[in-house]
């Protein structure tokens, strides 16, 4: 598949992503890329966040990849049951959130836990980093596996944002666009 058979769908996290995220820089440089706006971007709500995604996977006119990151994993996880027989024909997933940990981000909906492990109706992958501070690899390495989503060692990233000099990020567009290919 070329970007130009599919939607690209963004799903950032919390709090959404920066002009300079690679998520952000993506959706400019992708002409079929465009963004799952959420009503509220600090104060996540997992069935409001989970039911905007099923609803713009609907409205799209193509098939659509899913490209998540942080919670916005998270929240395709939870939305994939709802996905099966719709246009979503993969996810790209970056830097999944351990949202299980008691000591996580207290804005965060509680509801996001426990983490989804059932397999998605879609070829997925899910990039993680051994220096994340937000998850584990093991842990990523054995949700990925509960999703049948392929694995990718980012070594160390930390959380693969822009705050971990992930801004262009072009090691991670060419892995899309294998990823793409594939589908």
């Amino acid at each position: 598949m070329k970007t130009s058979d599919c939607e690209i769908l963004i799903v950032p996290g919390h709090t959404n992503s920066g002009e300079d995220h690679w998520q952000s820089r993506w959706e400019r440089q992708l002409s079929t890329a465009w963004r799952v706006e959420q009503e509220n971007w600090d104060a996540p709500n997992r069935d409001a966040w989970v039911e905007r995604i099923a609803r713009d996977v609907e409205r799209a006119e193509k098939p659509v990849v899913l490209v998540g990151h942080s919670l916005g994993v998270l929240a395709i996880a939870h939305a994939a049951p709802r996905l099966a027989n719709s246009k979503a024909r993969g996810a790209f997933l970056v830097s999944l959130p351990d949202v299980e940990r008691p000591d996580f981000i207290p804005a965060i909906d509680r509801a996001f836990a426990p983490i989804p492990r059932e397999p998605f109706p879609f070829p997925s992958v899910l990039v993680a980093s051994r220096t994340d501070p937000h998850c584990d690899y093991a842990k990523a390495e054995d949700i990925a596996y509960s999703w049948g989503a392929a694995i990718v060692d980012a070594g160390d990233a930390g959380h693969l944002n822009t705050e971990s000099g992930h801004g262009p990020w072009p090691e991670g567009l060419m892995r899309f666009a294998g990823f793409l290919k594939q589908l």
